[in-house]
């Protein structure tokens, strides 16, 4: 009986880390095949950035929607969905994306499918992953995210290069469907469902420490969709080959991967102090643009590599871990609450490829990475503050 929980455990894991990479990859692909994507048609900096905009638009705008339809309806009646939505966009860009206005306006759906992918596998993990393991699940799940980046970055020499960027979308899609059919039944019917949803429905959120830790993902998000966006762009510029500027940004998100794992490990080890680990994490993050500042300034390559690492690693590490926290803190409303600071995340998101798409434009590679070490910063800052309430506050209060 142990051994058929843990598979149990480890499918569903294993189901949420594949439907929250497929719903994150299409902004990535665009960001990592840009380069090949304007050979196809105009694709300028600023376009680029407008582009992913959209698709962080659309996340923003059901971010909060999300979470209370998760609730309504339960995570994996959600997650059935959200993959084949995702798969018949990544097709239509594959099929008919020929200006980068169309393939704005076929992000801006990808993104609402993101955020209701995103609290749809936050309820489903908070209410059948092991209670113990919790951490480690949030880790692996927001792993997900970066690992998009790293088969984004792959994508480069290993289909664009070769058969075609659009091929890269229409593989991407058959992925998708295949984790639409991964998604197991839901273990009640949905009037059970709904009865119990309804109980913990009565509890209200108290909102204010999740709009600081809001606040904290935005900017931590705007300074993170740089390196999704304009990575690859930039170390072409800084003068590494196409190709290998495409492995950079795979390593980039494998090196993402391996620490938003690994802080999740250490959380089940400790339960103190994640949100200010968190906050750590975005420091170093900062330390890490400014670092691929100067690298793309003096046209060092090495120096470049470094930051990049550092920047995604520690810089982007983070998101799991403050998910958990979240989640634990707001045990009887994860998805609600979750859905409250992924809207911070979100439009954090939509506004950095913009902001930053139009310094990098106007002034160039570095001074966008100096934007983002501020924008990580604040959000340390943040965070901090955010913690320091939520300590305080007794954070589920029956209406």
């Amino acid at each position: 009986m142990p051994e058929m929980k843990t598979r149990v455990v480890n499918r569903d894991l294993a189901v949420s880390v594949l439907a929250t990479s497929m719903s994150s990859i299409p902004a990535f692909l665009v960001g990592a095949l840009a380069v090949q994507m304007r050979q196809s048609f105009p694709l300028s900096t600023t376009q680029l950035g407008v582009a992913i905009t959209a698709y962080y638009l659309g996340a923003a705008i059901w971010a909060v929607p999300s979470g209370k339809v998760a609730e309504f309806f339960g995570g994996v009646r959600i997650l059935k969905l959200t993959p084949v939505f995702g798969a018949v966009l990544l097709l239509a860009i594959a099929g008919i994306a020929s200006t980068w206005w169309s393939v704005a306006l076929l992000l801006f759906p990808a993104g609402m499918v993101s955020s209701a992918t995103a609290t749809a596998t936050n309820l489903f993990l908070a209410v059948r992953g092991h209670p113990d393991r919790q951490g480690t699940v949030f880790g692996i799940k927001q792993a997900a995210v970066p690992l998009a980046t790293l088969l984004g970055g792959l994508a480069v020499p290993a289909v664009a290069l070769t058969i075609g960027w659009r091929y890269a979308f229409v593989f991407a899609a058959l992925a998708s469907i295949a984790t639409a059919l991964a998604v197991p039944r839901p273990r009640s019917d949905f009037k059970s469902h709904r009865r119990k949803a309804h109980s913990t429905g009565q509890f209200k959120l108290d909102t204010f420490p999740l709009a600081l830790l809001a606040l904290g993902l935005g900017l931590g998000m705007l300074a993170a969709s740089g390196i999704a966006a304009f990575l690859v762009s930039s170390a072409v510029a800084s003068g590494l080959a196409r190709s290998s500027a495409g492995l950079l940004a795979a390593g980039a998100g494998a090196v993402t991967v391996a620490a938003r794992i690994v802080v999740g490990v250490r959380a089940d080890r400790s339960q103190r102090r994640q949100l200010v680990t968190v906050a750590a994490m975005m420091l170093a993050g900062a330390a890490g643009f400014l670092t691929l500042a100067a690298g793309q300034a003096a046209k060092v390559s090495l120096l470049a590599v470094a930051g990049a690492l550092v920047a995604s690693g520690l810089g982007w590490g983070w998101n799991g871990l403050l998910n958990y926290a979240v989640v634990d803190a707001y045990r009887h409303a994860p998805a609600r609450a979750t859905g409250v600071t992924q809207l911070g995340g979100r439009l954090g998101g939509m506004v950095g490829p913009l902001l930053l798409g139009l310094v990098i434009s106007r002034f160039g590679y570095g001074y966008g990475w100096i934007v983002a070490a501020i924008a990580a910063t604040i959000a340390a800052a943040a965070t901090l503050t955010g913690n320091r309430l939520l300590a305080k506050a007794k954070t589920q209060r029956p209406l």
